[in-house]
């Protein structure tokens, strides 16, 4: 009976590539995420970051809660946005979405 045991555990760790394909799915698994979320992710903050350090006075621009305005005056962190003929709003740099085309303000 003991001979049997001993059988058994000797011939499951003869196998060298049991390990190896038990972390396959897992490590295929990971590769699909990295190249179907965390990849593009990556990608669009790297953007994100290059629009945020190019704002300057005078850019249209739409914030991410739906703001439409031009900016006055960048700061650091905070961009004052003239939403309307006298009327600033301050908007951290973050929340700035996208930058419009030169003239869409007094097209909308």
């Amino acid at each position: 009976m003991i001979s049997l045991a001993h059988a058994q555990t000797a011939g499951a760790a003869a196998d060298p590539t049991g390990g190896l394909m038990q972390m396959l799915p897992m490590i295929l698994m990971f590769v699909v995420l990295w190249f179907l979320m965390i990849r593009p992710q990556m990608k669009k903050a790297k953007e994100h970051k290059a629009l945020l350090e190019a704002l300057a006075k005078g850019d249209e621009i739409v914030t991410q809660g739906g703001l439409v305005g031009k900016i006055v005056k960048v700061g650091e962190s905070y961009v004052t946005v003239e939403i309307a003929e006298g009327t600033e709003v301050v908007v951290q740099k973050p929340a700035v979405g996208l930058v419009l085309p030169k003239g869409t303000l007094k097209s909308l």
